[in-house]
């Protein structure tokens, strides 16, 4: 249960609703054991009274006597049909505030999760499997959902049914509960081994669904290659394999508890015939009346389901023991980005990285060695390199995905950790190398930064990203829906709505991760033209392997295996017998051949 304890702020949040519950469950209960005592009473009128109505056999007063008995067994059968809609009324009361403090739970554990998982860094999500992630907040939360509403609401009911049957037992003859309740400690044992079993099954169940779901989102993702490449049986075939772990995994679990419920069946049944023989000793003895046997089966039977209903809850609890332990190891992981909150922040733009090394944690391979280069404010900074050199790494340095290994990196001559890193990312413009566009309107995609569609400033960014006119082709123009990571537009339509999304924040800073590689040569001029127009004044950096994008850059920057191997504006690097002037001879080569043939 230490991993179910998480929670427990949860039912503090809630007491209002918890505590009315308990009573709720108590009162019921109450109305719950009420009809065996009326029962016995019946029971016993009829036995000493069928005496009496023989006895007048023959006479008037048989029939006054039949009124009386027939009047009486009425009442009684009015009576239980009372406290059975008394006890259903207050079940319905109990439901409505246990139930619904589960979903408000759920409700919260969710939010929760999803927040937390905003707070974590890139290393986090490099380390994780999407599929995982979702199955933790969704699957597992249902579990736990399980356990703080229908295994509390039975488990408080099952104890409350025991004591107040208990309690009646003993009140009527100690020998006869005693025995009725024999079978007890056998049910505890099986309980309590089955209890392991149960959790390390549902642990299973949970890694292996965790797996099958992520298998299932990376390929419907990945469809297209998987078509394209005609790789659908194969994709099937291990599919079916995952699939059929699962079931392997699910169908131990149901195994169990196969097991589990006939034996408590067959114990229930034992206590039965124990307290009519025992009870019927007794009766001989003159210690009860038979309408006490009749008492007792019925609380023997009314402890049917409570019994029963232990391996369901047994299983519920254990299972969102698993579930929680899952969502604990995340909630518990925390980020490896730390951050300061402070007054309103305005960056000018001065970024300095001072002799910075950064290892990926997962992989442990070291992108960069020792940097250090300053970027003035206003300046465009180009950085190129060949792939793998560590361009990628310093555009996620600069949006502090990451913290580099060693070294500090300086905005404004202010360490990044010091800053408030919402503020700062607010300033900041990213066009990733990997676009990604969510399933919504091309409209809604370019303004994502900003807290509402502005048209006229929607439309104006797409200008600048010299993807308008495309756009206004489409029959719905900006209103057309992008499909799932954008695959309704092409690849260079995809960078350049990316590149207006950063563009209408207006940003103090761009960085620019190699995001014309998918766009013909005149329209890369025409976007390079207006970000010269539009961000005068403000820092920018192009990540490029083309020469010829960065060439009008006040800065360039060359990489090679995670150091600065030049650095210097166009011209002065050509003068350079260097890696640039061979990368730029390379690539005006390739590009003259073309012409030649």
């Amino acid at each position: 249960m230490k991993h179910l304890a998480y929670l427990n702020k949860f039912f503090y949040k809630y007491r209002w609703r918890l505590l009315p519950g308990i009573i709720f469950v108590i009162i019921s209960n109450i109305f719950a054991v009420l009809p065996a005592r009326v029962i016995q009473i019946a029971f016993d009128l009829v036995s000493e009274n069928i005496g009496v109505y023989r006895l007048f056999d023959g006479f008037e007063r048989q029939e006054l006597v039949h009124e009386v008995f027939s009047s009486s067994l009425l009442f009684f059968g009015v009576l239980v049909l009372a406290l059975a809609l008394l006890r259903g009324l207050f079940l319905f009361f109990m439901r409505q505030t246990i139930i619904l403090m589960s979903r408000h739970i759920e409700y919260d554990l969710k939010n929760e999760i999803y927040a937390h998982y905003q707070d974590l860094s890139m290393s986090f999500y490099r380390r994780n499997d999407t599929g995982d992630l979702m199955n933790r907040a969704t699957e597992d939360v249902s579990r736990v959902r399980m356990y703080v509403g229908p295994a509390i609401m039975y488990s408080l009911n099952t104890i409350v049914l025991f004591i107040l049957i208990i309690f009646s037992m003993v009140n009527v003859s100690v020998k006869l509960a005693f025995f009725s309740l024999l079978p007890l400690p056998l049910m505890a044992i099986i309980i309590y081994y089955v209890h392991s079993m149960i959790n390390t099954r549902s642990e299973q169940i949970q890694k292996q669904l965790s797996r099958l779901s992520g298998f299932a989102q990376e390929n419907f993702s990945g469809i297209r290659v998987i078509k394209s490449y005609g790789r659908e049986d194969d994709i099937r075939g291990k599919f079916a394999e995952e699939s059929e772990a699962y079931k392997k995994t699910s169908l131990a679990l149901v195994q169990v508890q196969a097991i589990f419920y006939p034996v408590l069946l067959l114990l229930i049944g034992i206590s039965t015939i124990v307290t009519i023989y025992i009870g019927g000793l007794e009766v001989m003895d003159g210690s009860i009346s038979a309408g006490n046997i009749a008492e007792f089966v019925v609380y023997v039977n009314q402890l049917t389901f409570p019994v029963m209903s232990l391996g369901w809850v047994t299983s519920l609890i254990q299972r969102a023991a698993a579930s929680q332990k899952r969502i604990n190891e995340f909630l518990h992981t925390p980020s490896d980005i730390h951050f300061k909150t402070s007054s309103p922040l305005q960056i000018k733009g001065k970024i300095e990285f001072r002799n910075v090394t950064f290892v990926y944690p997962d992989t442990g391979i070291k992108a960069l060695n020792n940097v250090s280069f300053t970027m003035e404010p206003g300046q465009f900074v180009a950085i190129v390199g060949r792939t793998g050199s560590g361009k990628s790494t310093i555009a996620n340095l600069i949006m502090r995905m990451y913290d580099p290994t060693e070294g500090s990196i300086l905005i404004d001559g202010v360490p990044l950790p010091d800053v408030d890193l919402k503020q700062y990312r607010s300033q900041l413009g990213f066009v990733p190398q990997e676009v990604f566009l969510f399933s919504d309107t091309i409209a809604n995609n370019i303004a994502f930064g900003e807290a509402s569609t502005d048209m006229p400033k929607v439309h104006q960014a797409a200008k600048d990203a010299a993807v308008y006119a495309n756009i206004m082709k489409f029959e719905h123009d900006f209103e057309t829906l992008v499909g799932e990571r954008g695959v309704t537009l092409s690849g260079g339509q995809k960078q350049r709505v990316s590149i207006a999304r950063a563009l209408i924040k207006s940003p103090q800073v761009l960085v620019m991760d190699d995001c014309l590689s998918a766009i013909d040569t005149k329209t890369e001029e025409e976007i390079l033209r207006n970000l010269g127009t539009n961000l005068q004044g403000k820092t920018s950096i192009l990540i490029s392997h083309r020469v010829s994008t960065i060439k009008n850059a006040d800065k360039i920057l060359v990489f090679d295996e995670g150091q600065i191997v030049e650095q210097g504006n166009h011209e002065e690097l050509l003068e350079t017998d260097g890696p640039y002037r061979y990368l730029y001879e390379k690539q005006l080569l390739e590009d003259q051949l073309p012409e030649k043939k």
